[in-house]
């Protein structure tokens, strides 16, 4: 988990769920840098995936993967505790 002070977001970006993305809810993403950090943790693991994240619905939005294993794993190498959304 990030250690940014305070913990607020700032994004009014809401997660669309997308039929062909794969959509995980990630409960300790608190602030946009830990958005961010998951955000380029999966890109740049599973390259060609576009990746939405907001933390103020908690959900983190996955296209070009299907590999759900794979995502949530970098998402807990992050840091992060990822689950079904």
């Amino acid at each position: 988990m990030c250690g940014c002070s305070p913990h607020q977001s700032q994004s009014d970006q809401t997660v669309a769920r997308h039929p062909d993305a794969l959509t995980l809810r990630v409960e300790d993403m608190t602030c946009g840098h830990c958005a961010g950090t998951i955000k380029k943790a999966i890109e740049t693991g599973l390259p060609g995936t576009s990746v939405e994240a907001d933390p103020a619905s908690k959900l983190v939005s996955v296209r070009g993967s299907t590999d759900l294993t794979s995502i949530k794993a970098l998402v807990s190498e992050a840091g992060y505790t990822p689950t079904a959304a």
